[in-house]
């Protein structure tokens, strides 16, 4: 008999399960700190020691490993292809306007197909240069995720997703959905994709276009290893499926919900009264931009609360209740270092 079969037949004490457990609920709550808040409360080194004596419980005791451990994030051969999955419900895409009157204008179909002349509460968020993707979660463990596609059928890309620390895989909170998708925008920091390129180019690999590309790129590797070693960052944006819970009435309670579930979302978000409250967010936004730490190309727009995004519901490509504002493109520029004349074998 191996050392293997002897350790996986002994039992473990309950000590040393419940350190475990405890450890697990330490190093969830410091990744949430660090990659969610940006307020890390213990020093690298300490972090590190509460990790590797979980892991060396799990060398010793294998039966304590289980799927949400955090050092099962990166595990598995590299996959042979993608599978695909079917979204229960479809991942519309948005609508665009580029100026203030056709925002005008959103907010007046809003209210005629209302019956309603009031002022309308919505809730205003960046709009993320990223990759569209859905988490599901199952019993509160994460269980699949995947790509938008074509928004009926996307791509199971969960063995990446996993390697993503700001993404909780088992959520604890006491009362969750026994089901529930979450969807949300995946992306690339501006100085995460800085040190993504500067590794490639030490490793004389071929350089990532933008932020968004070196995201996509990534996500759509077999293998997880490649995913784990590059910092993917996400915001959740909204709730797809939810099963046995009644949600919040409005957008923007569901996304206190989902923080407190330990999920992301942007900190930048708000909610404002009115067309006008719209105006201001957007124009803030615009100001602040190149300020912001990952790439943006708008703002989107949505209908705070629930019951209203129902009753307008959706045509067969986009819901009528949210609309993209586009921001122009940023404007960049050149500085030419060396210009070199050549003649050619013609003289011109």
């Amino acid at each position: 008999m191996s050392v293997k079969d002897t350790d996986d037949r002994r039992s473990i004490p309950d000590s040393v399960r419940n350190e475990a457990l405890a450890l697990r609920d330490q190093i969830a709550y410091h990744d949430r700190l660090y990659f969610n808040q940006d307020s890390p409360e213990i020093p690298d080194a300490d972090y590190d020691q509460l990790f590797n004596r979980l892991v060396a419980l799990e060398q010793q005791y294998p039966r304590l490993v289980t799927a949400d451990s955090p050092t099962q994030r990166v595990s598995g051969a590299p996959l042979d292809e993608f599978k695909q999955v079917q979204h229960q419900i479809p991942m519309l895409s948005l609508d665009k306007v580029f100026n203030e009157d056709d925002l005008n204008q959103f907010d007046t179909r809003i209210k005629k197909r209302l019956g309603d002349d009031g002022v309308l509460e919505y809730s205003c968020e960046p709009k993320v240069d990223g990759v569209a993707v859905s988490l599901l979660y199952e019993g509160g463990l994460l269980t699949r995720a995947a790509t938008r596609g074509d928004g009926i059928v996307g791509e199971d890309i969960t063995h990446n997703v996993r390697t993503i620390r700001s993404i909780p895989l088992k959520i604890d909170a006491v009362e969750i959905p026994s089901t529930f998708e979450v969807r949300g925008e995946i992306f690339l920091s501006k100085s995460g994709f800085e040190r993504v390129n500067a590794q490639a180019e030490a490793n004389g690999a071929k350089l990532f276009v933008n932020p968004r590309n070196a995201a996509a790129g990534t996500l759509r590797q077999l293998d997880p290893q490649i995913a784990a070693s590059r910092p993917l960052q996400m915001y959740c944006y909204s709730i797809g499926i939810v099963e046995n819970f009644q949600l919040p009435k409005r957008l923007s309670d569901v996304f206190d919900r989902l923080e407190g579930w330990g999920l992301p979302t942007n900190p930048e978000r708000q909610v404002t009264k009115g067309i006008e409250g719209c105006h201001d967010y957007c124009n803030r936004l615009l100001s602040k931009r190149g300020g912001l730490d990952y790439e943006i190309d708008g703002a989107v727009i949505k209908v705070n609360e629930l019951r209203l995004q129902e009753i307008l519901g959706s045509n067969a490509r986009t819901p009528r209740w949210a609309m993209a504002y586009k921001f122009p493109a940023e404007e960049m520029s050149t500085r030419v270092l060396d210009v070199e004349f050549q003649v050619g074998r013609t003289g011109a």
